[in-house]
């Protein structure tokens, strides 16, 4: 069920929250196609071996196209015309051969079907329950408070052990080197070429042990004990602390909102799964 919730996000909220920002902003998300259908329908734009290629279906891949960047003008038209007759070309080819019968092409015909019905279920349903200017400046809100007023620059040794923590310790009384040590030492491989480098980072981003310990620092300093976390014991030096540059709403908008659609589908399709019989 989570592989199927995650692909249609990827399908689904960046196209919604795309047009709610432009539809937030008082205009619309993409331009309509030059000719597109206004209520009633349009001559072929072709006739292949006397089947009728339909305006609607051309002007539905041009707004595919344009959603892509794609311009809207003669020359796009022209290829488009081109690959929806190169298509119809060679469907009645293969419906002559008879593999549009095979259990093959049924079976993803049937799935593309469903994928169709059901983006288009919660593309409505998004549309009646729209993410508000207000519900993104309340996620903003307090992502800015759990943020904080400063990051820190710290770099740490990570050790299996309380007994290997305070050997490392020992040693940098002694006089050795911090970086030196992670790297030979720590565990972590992220950041132990680095000589434990965790580079700047709000607090938040660390185990609650961790960031603790790492807030109680003067710069320059280690801590004097092992820090325990679920990723073994660290032992922990402060660098550097500066204020946080947070950014501002316009900046992160577009994607605290993807992130609030995305949110919102995962829910309904909560709510749907909760509600249906499974067996």
């Amino acid at each position: 069920m989570r592989i199927g919730i995650i692909t249609l996000l990827l399908l689904v909220a960046p196209s919604l929250a795309l047009a709610q920002a432009a539809a937030n902003e008082g205009a619309p998300a993409k331009d309509a196609p030059k000719g597109a259908a206004k209520g009633k329908a349009k001559e072929a734009v072709a006739k292949v071996n006397g089947v009728v290629v339909p305006q609607a279906r051309l002007d539905f891949m041009l707004q595919q196209q344009a959603a892509r960047g794609a311009p809207d003008n003669d020359q796009t038209r022209a290829m488009v015309r081109e690959e929806l007759v190169n298509r119809e070309v060679i469907a009645q080819e293969a419906a002559k051969s008879g593999i549009a019968k095979s259990a093959e092409v049924q079976n993803q015909l049937d799935l593309a079907r469903q994928e169709i019905i059901v983006g288009a279920y919660v593309r409505d349903w998004m549309r009646k329950h729209p993410v508000s200017d207000a519900d993104i400046q309340k996620e903003y809100d307090k992502a800015r408070s759990q943020t904080g007023d400063k990051e820190y620059k710290a770099r740490h040794i990570l050790t299996e052990t309380e007994d290997q923590a305070k050997d490392m310790i020992a040693q940098l009384k002694k006089g050795a080197k911090f970086d030196e040590l992670a790297t030979k030492n720590s565990k972590d491989p992220g950041t132990k070429e680095r000589g434990g480098d965790l580079d700047w980072n709000v607090p938040g981003v660390f185990d609650k042990q961790f960031s603790d310990a790492m807030m109680k620092l003067e710069k320059g300093k280690y801590t004097e004990a092992p820090v325990q976390t679920r990723f073994g014991y660290h032992v922990i030096q402060l660098d550097d602390v500066r204020p946080v540059k947070f950014p501002a709403l316009a900046d992160v908008k577009p994607r605290i909102q993807q992130q609030l659609v995305q949110a919102k589908i995962e829910e309904l399709v909560r709510g749907l799964r909760a509600k249906a019989k499974v067996e």
